[in-house]
């Protein structure tokens, strides 16, 4: 005969194992817990069209990828050096001198695609598909910028609903058409700068603008 059974051991492997098992779901990479804030949740929209805000607690890496804005200038090393601005009037080019006109709101409406709305003139920025910036009250897919960090730090803005077509300025500060420049040169290149001197009270005194059903564009060809 064989040595006598350990009913007590046995027992105890039996409930470690159900234990095991109860508790693996939730440790397993990949696997969401329940107080795990979702993407349909923490990326909203206003009745507006504009990229919401995420949900107040988000860690700092996940805000920029679910909608937090970034207030921002996007500085471009070209001629004198120009940084992307709209004009009261809706026009787009660059100035060298910092001014309001040059504070734009860089909302992230999917994963590495943003939005850049003036805060001045209360337009987003926008691009046809002949490759020419253009303003917009309202959001659309011409909108979409893709966000494509460069090896030299700095960002490079491609149109999301029209491929291959790049934000630039010239060396004299004008908007050039995106279809005729390419990611290899220096006016489809910008520097995010940081508006240290405004901080989140600026951010927060963002003019809503009222409703406009259809919307309006401007110098769109």
């Amino acid at each position: 005969m064989g040595p006598p059974w350990d009913w007590d051991r046995a027992a105890r492997t039996a409930l470690m194992a159900s234990l095991f098992i109860a508790i693996l779901p939730a440790g397993c990479p990949g696997t969401p817990r329940a107080d795990e804030p979702r993407h349909d949740t923490l990326l909203s929209r206003s009745r507006h069209g504009r990229p919401g805000q995420a949900l107040a607690g988000a860690q700092d890496e996940s805000e920029y990828m679910f909608g937090i804005r970034r207030l921002r200038r996007l500085y471009c090393n070209v001629g004198i050096g120009f940084h992307l601005q709209i004009l009261p009037g809706g026009k787009i080019n660059g100035g060298h001198r910092e001014s309001s006109n040059g504070l734009l709101e860089i909302a992230t409406v999917h994963r590495g695609v943003v939005s850049l709305f003036g805060v001045k003139a209360e337009f987003f920025i926008a691009m046809s598909q002949r490759g020419k910036l253009y303003v917009s009250e309202t959001f659309s897919n011409e909108c979409k910028f893709k966000e494509i960090l460069l090896p030299n730090n700095y960002n490079a803005y491609e149109s999301w609903e029209h491929p291959g077509k790049y934000i630039g300025l010239s060396k004299g500060g004008r908007a050039k058409r995106g279809g005729r420049i390419s990611l290899n040169l220096t006016v489809t290149h910008f520097l995010p700068r940081r508006i240290v001197q405004h901080g989140l009270a600026e951010r927060k005194a963002i003019p809503e603008r009222p409703s406009s059903p259809q919307g309006s564009i401007i110098d769109r060809w």
